[in-house]
């Protein structure tokens, strides 16, 4: 699902609200100014009925009530209909000069002339109001529609600059990195919830910055405090070895050269990832990938003969590149160690360096490794495995400061790891 702007969802908001009330506000408005147009064509009736009665028939004769009939279009007098009162209905009318059916307005009032009853009648064409009331309509649709196009600009260019230190804090923040000196530095506002939530930050970024120097401070003194008794306790153990034991001393010896073996690597690993952190290794020189592998080959060749597993290479070109050289070198390193460690009993590597991208394509387990995990510090996918899970933290380590990108796949079987220079 695509996250939507908190600007935009408000805007929207306020656009369905609105369009919603026009729905309802014009034909309301509409059928308001018909009630109130049929209700002021019904008072000029009456009006017209009532100056009638008061001035116009006093004296009428009935050849001058031909002549009104004659002469006067809307408005009969006729013979006594039985009417009683002043009654107003609406009709339609068949009206020549339209050639069509149009609405009207018919008085029918009793009056009296020369004392005999008549009924008058008169009429109005109600076409000149339903003109009248959609030409309003559509003068009140176009008002409403600049007043929204109105407010709705204003409302974005005001949120613009209303919101402006907001999107400046959720700038620094994405940008922000707590391994590095890049503290962000807010842009003074005078609204009181960005204020507060800068100076929340400001506090929160500033006290995890202080314990994450703290921890990696002690981590380093510690991997180097470790150091000095590790080598004596692998100078004692060694020690041992040359002592005439018996075969359940030296196998117990033995047991011990392996866990100080593992703890030393474990050191030497958290030592190289403080390092790292610190910004140790900055300096940059040209890398020739070919040639590293190549030169070292053997060596890993070596490293695989226990589990007899073969390594093939296929370089399709040459792969230049700009890096630290000591970190070039531990990467490829942890990629080789890797591939042999975690394969299987008559295994095949294939190293493939094609364009601008390294891989190490191995047998292994036949089920895929936890793609969101395994580059984690001390995550391994076998807990009785002989590593100490940061091989492959310390391989995406090196990539994230080289600007190189590290991919985990699995297809047919095969266990990938690519590298993207």
């Amino acid at each position: 699902m695509s996250n939507k702007k908190l600007l935009l969802k408000t805007t929207n908001s306020f656009l369905i609200y609105a369009v919603v009330i026009l729905l309802i506000a014009a034909p309301v408005f509409y059928y308001t100014c018909q009630w109130l147009y049929i209700y002021e064509t019904d008072e000029v009736l009456l009006f017209h009925k009532g100056a009638f009665v008061n001035e116009s028939h006093s004296n009428y004769k009935a050849a001058d009530i031909a002549a009104w009939n004659k002469y006067n279009h809307n408005v009969t007098i006729v013979p006594d209909m039985g009417v009683t009162k002043d009654s107003i209905v609406g009709e339609m009318i068949f009206e020549a000069i339209a050639n069509e059916k149009e609405p009207f307005r018919i008085l029918y009032a009793p009056v009296e002339i020369n004392g005999k009853k008549y009924t008058y009648i008169e009429k109005r064409n109600l076409v000149e109001m339903e003109g009248m009331v959609i030409s309003v309509a559509f003068m009140f649709l176009f008002i409403i529609i600049i007043l929204l196009t109105g407010i709705i600009w204003i409302s974005k260019k005001s949120a613009a600059q209303i919101w402006k230190p907001f999107y400046n804090t959720l700038s620094q923040i994405e940008e922000f990195e707590i391994d590095k000196n890049n503290s962000p530095e807010f842009i003074a506002t005078d609204i009181d919830e960005f204020d507060r939530l800068n100076k929340s930050l400001e506090r929160l970024i500033e006290k995890n910055t202080v314990i994450y120097k703290s921890q990696r401070e002690f981590v380093e003194n510690a991997a180097h405090e470790l150091q000095t008794p590790l080598a004596l306790f692998q100078t004692k153990i060694d020690t041992l070895q040359q002592l005439d034991l018996t075969r359940e001393q030296s196998e117990l010896v033995g047991s011990l050269n392996k866990d100080v073996s593992r703890l030393n690597r474990l050191n030497k690993n958290l030592l190289l990832l403080s390092k790292i952190d610190n910004e140790s290794y900055l300096d940059r020189d040209t890398i020739v990938l070919n040639d590293y592998i190549d030169k070292h080959l053997d060596f890993f060749m070596e490293q695989a003969q226990s589990k007899s597993i073969k390594i093939n290479t296929h370089f399709i070109n040459i792969i230049t590149t700009k890096g630290n050289t000591a970190l070039t070198e531990v990467l490829l390193n942890n990629l080789f160690l890797n591939a042999i460690r975690h394969n299987i009993k008559n295994g095949v590597i294939d190293i493939i360096i094609e364009n601008n991208s390294l891989k190490f394509v191995n047998t292994g387990q036949e089920t895929p490794l936890g793609a969101q995990s395994i580059f984690n510090r001390f995550s391994k996918v076998n807990p009785s495995s002989q590593g100490n899970g940061l091989g492959l933290a310390i391989i995406k380590k090196i990539c994230e400061i080289n600007d190189w990108d590290i991919r985990y796949s699995f297809t047919e079987n095969l266990h990938i790891f690519e590298v993207i220079f």
